[in-house]
Protein backbone atom coordinates (compact mmCIF):
# COMPACT_ATOMS: atom_id res chain seq x y z
CA UNK A 1 0.00 0.00 0.00
CA UNK A 2 1.35 3.70 -1.09
CA UNK A 3 -0.04 5.43 2.03
CA UNK A 4 0.31 8.65 0.89
CA UNK A 5 -0.08 10.49 -2.38
CA UNK A 6 3.10 12.45 -3.89
CA UNK A 7 1.42 15.87 -4.41
CA UNK A 8 -0.03 16.08 -0.79
CA UNK A 9 4.06 15.60 0.23
CA UNK A 10 5.00 18.53 -1.89
CA UNK A 11 2.61 20.78 -0.73
CA UNK A 12 3.21 19.76 2.86
CA UNK A 13 6.99 21.06 2.51
CA UNK A 14 5.55 24.00 0.74
CA UNK A 15 3.64 25.21 3.84
CA UNK A 16 6.88 24.11 6.25
CA UNK A 17 9.69 25.44 3.80
CA UNK A 18 10.26 28.73 6.72
CA UNK A 19 10.42 25.75 9.17
CA UNK A 20 13.14 23.67 8.06
CA UNK A 21 15.77 25.58 9.72
CA UNK A 22 14.21 24.27 12.76
CA UNK A 23 13.91 20.73 11.72
CA UNK A 24 16.88 19.85 10.28
CA UNK A 25 19.61 18.19 12.21
CA UNK A 26 17.40 17.25 15.14
CA UNK A 27 16.94 14.21 16.57
CA UNK A 28 13.26 12.78 16.89
CA UNK A 29 11.71 10.25 18.79
CA UNK A 30 8.13 9.43 17.65
CA UNK A 31 5.99 6.98 19.37
CA UNK A 32 2.91 5.96 17.25
CA UNK A 33 5.16 5.99 14.48
CA UNK A 34 3.67 2.98 12.64
CA UNK A 35 0.38 4.50 12.72
CA UNK A 36 -1.65 6.75 10.66
CA UNK A 37 0.36 9.65 11.41
CA UNK A 38 3.46 8.25 12.17
CA UNK A 39 4.76 7.43 8.42
CA UNK A 40 3.65 11.23 7.38
CA UNK A 41 5.78 13.15 10.18
CA UNK A 42 9.02 10.64 9.53
CA UNK A 43 8.66 11.55 5.53
CA UNK A 44 8.64 14.85 6.14
CA UNK A 45 11.90 14.64 7.76
CA UNK A 46 13.10 12.55 5.80
CA UNK A 47 12.24 14.96 2.47
CA UNK A 48 13.99 17.69 4.72
CA UNK A 49 17.27 15.56 5.11
CA UNK A 50 17.30 15.60 1.19
CA UNK A 51 17.71 18.92 0.73
CA UNK A 52 19.60 20.13 3.99
CA UNK A 53 23.31 19.39 4.83
CA UNK A 54 22.01 18.93 8.28
CA UNK A 55 20.56 15.37 8.74
CA UNK A 56 18.09 14.64 11.05
CA UNK A 57 17.80 10.98 13.07
CA UNK A 58 14.44 9.92 14.21
CA UNK A 59 13.66 6.71 16.47
CA UNK A 60 10.04 5.21 15.37
CA UNK A 61 8.45 3.26 18.22
CA UNK A 62 4.87 1.41 17.70
CA UNK A 63 3.65 -1.97 19.87
CA UNK A 64 2.11 -2.61 16.42
CA UNK A 65 -1.25 -3.52 18.47
CA UNK A 66 -3.24 -3.03 15.02
CA UNK A 67 -2.70 -2.83 11.13
CA UNK A 68 0.37 -0.67 10.47
CA UNK A 69 2.26 1.07 7.77
CA UNK A 70 5.60 -0.71 8.96
CA UNK A 71 6.25 -1.67 5.35
CA UNK A 72 7.06 1.96 4.30
CA UNK A 73 10.06 2.37 6.51
CA UNK A 74 11.75 0.37 4.67
CA UNK A 75 12.55 3.04 2.61
CA UNK A 76 13.53 5.71 4.91
CA UNK A 77 17.02 6.40 5.27
CA UNK A 78 17.51 7.94 8.64
CA UNK A 79 14.66 6.03 10.43
CA UNK A 80 14.54 3.12 13.11
CA UNK A 81 11.47 1.70 13.61
CA UNK A 82 11.57 -0.54 16.68
CA UNK A 83 8.89 -2.49 18.44
CA UNK A 84 8.29 -0.73 22.04
CA UNK A 85 5.54 -0.45 24.46
CA UNK A 86 5.60 2.74 26.18
CA UNK A 87 3.77 1.60 28.92
CA UNK A 88 6.96 -0.14 29.82
CA UNK A 89 9.94 1.60 30.79
CA UNK A 90 12.04 3.70 28.56
CA UNK A 91 15.30 4.38 28.50
CA UNK A 92 17.45 5.28 25.34
CA UNK A 93 20.94 5.84 25.50
CA UNK A 94 20.31 9.03 22.49
CA UNK A 95 19.61 12.41 23.00
CA UNK A 96 16.42 14.21 21.01
CA UNK A 97 15.38 17.30 20.33
CA UNK A 98 12.15 16.42 19.88
CA UNK A 99 9.70 13.79 21.40
CA UNK A 100 6.46 13.16 19.75
CA UNK A 101 3.68 10.67 21.66
CA UNK A 102 1.65 10.09 19.06
CA UNK A 103 0.89 6.69 20.16
CA UNK A 104 -2.90 6.07 21.00
CA UNK A 105 -5.85 3.72 20.29
CA UNK A 106 -7.90 6.58 18.40
CA UNK A 107 -10.75 4.38 16.89
CA UNK A 108 -13.78 4.06 18.55
CA UNK A 109 -14.35 0.11 17.62
CA UNK A 110 -10.67 -0.50 18.45
CA UNK A 111 -10.57 1.64 22.00
CA UNK A 112 -14.46 -0.12 23.05
CA UNK A 113 -11.91 -3.46 22.25
CA UNK A 114 -9.00 -2.55 24.32
CA UNK A 115 -10.41 -0.26 27.11
CA UNK A 116 -7.25 -0.87 29.49
CA UNK A 117 -4.65 -0.58 27.06
CA UNK A 118 -6.32 3.19 25.46
CA UNK A 119 -6.24 4.10 29.54
CA UNK A 120 -2.63 2.94 30.05
CA UNK A 121 -0.98 4.60 26.71
CA UNK A 122 -2.24 7.98 27.07
CA UNK A 123 -1.50 7.97 31.15
CA UNK A 124 1.82 5.57 31.56
CA UNK A 125 3.09 5.78 27.92
CA UNK A 126 2.85 9.65 28.04
CA UNK A 127 4.38 9.65 31.56
CA UNK A 128 7.23 7.71 30.93
CA UNK A 129 7.80 9.99 28.22
CA UNK A 130 7.82 13.27 30.27
CA UNK A 131 10.43 11.35 31.77
CA UNK A 132 12.41 10.84 29.05
CA UNK A 133 11.68 14.39 27.85
CA UNK A 134 12.70 15.89 31.78
CA UNK A 135 16.16 13.83 31.20
CA UNK A 136 16.72 15.27 27.31
CA UNK A 137 15.60 18.41 27.69
CA UNK A 138 13.56 17.77 24.61
CA UNK A 139 10.60 19.62 23.38
CA UNK A 140 7.59 17.25 24.08
CA UNK A 141 4.12 17.01 22.12
CA UNK A 142 1.57 15.08 23.07
CA UNK A 143 -1.17 14.06 20.63
CA UNK A 144 -4.53 14.64 22.74
CA UNK A 145 -7.87 14.76 21.18
CA UNK A 146 -10.68 16.97 20.21
CA UNK A 147 -12.68 14.57 22.44
CA UNK A 148 -11.38 15.94 25.40
CA UNK A 149 -14.14 18.36 24.98
CA UNK A 150 -17.08 15.51 24.96
CA UNK A 151 -20.26 17.31 24.19
CA UNK A 152 -20.05 20.85 24.25
CA UNK A 153 -23.30 22.71 23.80
CA UNK A 154 -24.71 25.54 20.99
CA UNK A 155 -22.58 28.67 22.96
CA UNK A 156 -19.17 26.52 22.57
CA UNK A 157 -18.65 25.61 19.06
CA UNK A 158 -16.72 26.55 17.32
CA UNK A 159 -14.73 25.28 20.53
CA UNK A 160 -11.41 27.26 21.77
CA UNK A 161 -8.68 25.59 23.72
CA UNK A 162 -10.17 27.54 27.19
CA UNK A 163 -13.40 25.25 27.28
CA UNK A 164 -12.93 22.89 29.87
CA UNK A 165 -15.01 20.17 28.28
CA UNK A 166 -18.29 18.04 29.28
CA UNK A 167 -16.97 14.66 29.37
CA UNK A 168 -18.14 11.73 30.83
CA UNK A 169 -16.32 9.57 33.47
CA UNK A 170 -18.24 6.16 32.61
CA UNK A 171 -19.13 4.52 29.58
CA UNK A 172 -18.13 3.31 25.98
CA UNK A 173 -15.54 6.55 25.13
CA UNK A 174 -14.49 7.32 28.94
CA UNK A 175 -11.36 5.04 28.59
CA UNK A 176 -10.48 7.53 25.37
CA UNK A 177 -11.59 10.56 26.24
CA UNK A 178 -10.78 10.91 30.00
CA UNK A 179 -7.17 8.81 29.21
CA UNK A 180 -6.55 11.79 26.50
CA UNK A 181 -7.59 14.83 29.56
CA UNK A 182 -4.87 13.08 32.13
CA UNK A 183 -1.89 13.15 29.60
CA UNK A 184 -2.77 16.61 29.12
CA UNK A 185 -3.05 17.03 33.22
CA UNK A 186 0.38 14.94 32.97
CA UNK A 187 2.12 17.37 30.83
CA UNK A 188 0.95 20.85 32.52
CA UNK A 189 2.67 19.27 35.60
CA UNK A 190 6.29 18.84 33.70
CA UNK A 191 5.90 21.50 32.27
CA UNK A 192 5.01 23.59 35.69
CA UNK A 193 7.48 21.63 37.92
CA UNK A 194 9.94 20.46 35.90
CA UNK A 195 10.11 23.18 33.16
CA UNK A 196 9.85 20.36 30.65
CA UNK A 197 8.70 22.44 27.30
CA UNK A 198 5.55 20.80 26.46
CA UNK A 199 2.50 21.02 24.32
CA UNK A 200 -0.60 19.29 23.29
CA UNK A 201 -2.09 18.65 20.20
CA UNK A 202 -6.16 18.76 19.59
CA UNK A 203 -6.53 16.81 16.47
CA UNK A 204 -10.23 17.26 14.73
CA UNK A 205 -11.55 15.03 12.45
CA UNK A 206 -7.54 14.25 10.62
CA UNK A 207 -8.73 12.21 7.30
CA UNK A 208 -6.54 11.50 4.30
CA UNK A 209 -4.14 8.73 2.15
CA UNK A 210 -2.64 6.07 4.64
CA UNK A 211 -5.98 5.50 7.03
CA UNK A 212 -6.48 1.66 7.69
CA UNK A 213 -9.24 0.45 5.79
CA UNK A 214 -10.23 -1.08 9.12
CA UNK A 215 -10.25 1.60 11.25
CA UNK A 216 -13.84 1.45 11.18
CA UNK A 217 -14.46 5.55 11.34
CA UNK A 218 -17.18 6.95 9.42
CA UNK A 219 -14.88 7.76 5.75
CA UNK A 220 -12.81 4.40 5.98
CA UNK A 221 -16.29 2.49 6.20
CA UNK A 222 -17.53 4.64 3.65
CA UNK A 223 -14.60 4.19 1.38
CA UNK A 224 -14.50 0.18 1.82
CA UNK A 225 -18.23 0.44 0.95
CA UNK A 226 -17.97 2.22 -2.53
CA UNK A 227 -15.37 0.00 -3.41
CA UNK A 228 -17.96 -2.70 -2.61
CA UNK A 229 -21.00 -1.19 -4.52
CA UNK A 230 -22.55 -1.14 -0.98
CA UNK A 231 -25.05 1.55 0.35
CA UNK A 232 -23.23 4.00 2.80
CA UNK A 233 -24.06 2.89 6.47
CA UNK A 234 -24.97 6.00 8.71
CA UNK A 235 -24.58 5.34 12.22
CA UNK A 236 -27.84 7.50 14.43
CA UNK A 237 -29.72 9.85 12.79
CA UNK A 238 -27.01 11.19 10.27
CA UNK A 239 -27.55 14.69 12.02
CA UNK A 240 -24.26 14.92 13.98
CA UNK A 241 -22.20 17.68 12.63
CA UNK A 242 -18.12 17.30 12.37
CA UNK A 243 -15.33 19.40 10.50
CA UNK A 244 -13.05 17.26 8.58
CA UNK A 245 -8.98 18.23 8.39
CA UNK A 246 -7.45 16.78 5.51
CA UNK A 247 -3.88 15.25 5.94
CA UNK A 248 -2.29 18.02 4.63
CA UNK A 249 -3.42 20.53 6.45
CA UNK A 250 -3.16 18.26 9.44
CA UNK A 251 0.48 17.71 8.83
CA UNK A 252 1.23 21.41 8.56
CA UNK A 253 -0.28 22.47 11.18
CA UNK A 254 1.44 18.92 13.41
CA UNK A 255 4.80 20.33 12.21
CA UNK A 256 4.10 24.47 13.35
CA UNK A 257 3.22 23.18 17.08
CA UNK A 258 5.99 21.18 17.24
CA UNK A 259 8.79 23.55 16.17
CA UNK A 260 6.90 26.65 17.17
CA UNK A 261 4.50 26.25 19.81
CA UNK A 262 4.50 28.22 22.84
CA UNK A 263 5.93 26.49 25.96
CA UNK A 264 2.82 25.05 27.64
CA UNK A 265 -0.11 25.35 25.73
CA UNK A 266 -2.48 23.21 23.77
CA UNK A 267 -3.59 23.80 20.04
CA UNK A 268 -6.68 22.85 18.00
CA UNK A 269 -5.61 21.71 14.92
CA UNK A 270 -8.14 20.80 12.28
CA UNK A 271 -10.08 22.77 9.39
CA UNK A 272 -12.76 25.35 10.87
CA UNK A 273 -15.37 24.91 7.91
CA UNK A 274 -17.63 23.75 6.30
CA UNK A 275 -19.37 22.08 10.12
CA UNK A 276 -21.40 19.43 8.14
CA UNK A 277 -23.52 16.90 8.92
CA UNK A 278 -23.09 13.21 8.01
CA UNK A 279 -25.81 13.27 5.41
CA UNK A 280 -24.03 16.63 3.75
CA UNK A 281 -20.94 14.39 4.54
CA UNK A 282 -22.52 11.94 2.04
CA UNK A 283 -24.15 13.97 -0.14
CA UNK A 284 -20.58 15.25 -0.99
CA UNK A 285 -19.51 12.08 -1.71
CA UNK A 286 -22.43 11.05 -4.01
CA UNK A 287 -21.53 14.77 -6.33
CA UNK A 288 -17.86 13.39 -6.18
CA UNK A 289 -19.25 9.97 -8.13
CA UNK A 290 -21.86 11.89 -9.76
CA UNK A 291 -21.41 9.34 -12.35
CA UNK A 292 -21.90 6.20 -9.94
CA UNK A 293 -25.21 5.38 -7.99
CA UNK A 294 -24.28 6.30 -4.78
CA UNK A 295 -26.79 5.33 -2.07
CA UNK A 296 -26.96 5.53 1.89
CA UNK A 297 -29.59 4.33 4.46
CA UNK A 298 -29.78 5.37 8.70
CA UNK A 299 -28.92 2.40 10.71
CA UNK A 300 -28.77 1.71 14.33
CA UNK A 301 -25.58 1.71 16.24
CA UNK A 302 -23.92 -1.54 15.81
CA UNK A 303 -23.04 -3.44 19.15
CA UNK A 304 -19.42 -2.58 18.89
CA UNK A 305 -18.98 1.06 18.03
CA UNK A 306 -20.25 3.68 21.07
CA UNK A 307 -23.42 5.43 20.16
CA UNK A 308 -22.88 8.39 22.34
CA UNK A 309 -20.93 10.56 19.67
CA UNK A 310 -20.73 14.08 20.37
CA UNK A 311 -23.33 16.17 18.38
CA UNK A 312 -21.05 18.78 17.18
CA UNK A 313 -17.56 19.23 16.86
CA UNK A 314 -15.88 22.21 15.43
CA UNK A 315 -12.65 23.68 16.08
CA UNK A 316 -11.63 27.77 16.79
CA UNK A 317 -8.42 28.39 15.12
CA UNK A 318 -7.74 31.52 16.43
CA UNK A 319 -5.24 30.70 19.02
CA UNK A 320 -3.35 28.48 16.22
CA UNK A 321 -3.94 31.24 13.68
CA UNK A 322 -2.19 33.62 16.04
CA UNK A 323 0.75 31.64 17.58
CA UNK A 324 1.64 29.41 14.39
CA UNK A 325 0.19 31.30 11.60
CA UNK A 326 -1.99 28.29 11.03
CA UNK A 327 -4.54 28.74 7.92
CA UNK A 328 -6.01 24.91 6.12
CA UNK A 329 -6.62 25.59 2.80
CA UNK A 330 -8.13 21.90 1.24
CA UNK A 331 -11.55 22.05 0.96
CA UNK A 332 -13.76 19.08 1.76
CA UNK A 333 -14.62 18.24 -1.72
CA UNK A 334 -10.88 18.54 -2.95
CA UNK A 335 -10.14 16.52 -0.01
CA UNK A 336 -12.60 13.40 0.03
CA UNK A 337 -11.95 13.22 -3.79
CA UNK A 338 -8.18 12.30 -3.45
CA UNK A 339 -8.93 10.42 -0.88
CA UNK A 340 -11.50 8.13 -2.10
CA UNK A 341 -9.69 7.82 -5.13
CA UNK A 342 -6.63 6.51 -3.17
CA UNK A 343 -8.22 4.16 -1.34
CA UNK A 344 -10.25 3.09 -4.38
CA UNK A 345 -6.56 1.55 -5.43
CA UNK A 346 -4.68 0.90 -2.22
CA UNK A 347 -7.92 -0.95 0.03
Amino acid sequence: MNFCIQEDIDKILIGLKHHYKDIAGKNFLIAGGGGFLGPYISLIIEKINQISSKKSKILALDNFINESNKKEFRNFKNVKLRKCDIINKINFPDKFDYIINAAGIASPFYYRKYPLQTLDVAITGTRNLLELAKKNSSKFTFFSSSEIYGNPDNKNVPTSESYRGNVATSGPRACYDESKRLGETLCYIYNKEYKVHTNCIRPFNVYGPGMKKNDYRVLPNFAQQIKKGQKLNIYGSGKQTRTYCYIVDAIIGFFKVFVKGKSGEMYNIGNNKPEISVLDLTKIICEIFKGDKIKYSLIKYPSSYPSDEPQRRCPDLSKARKDLNYHPIINIKEGLEKYLNWSKINY
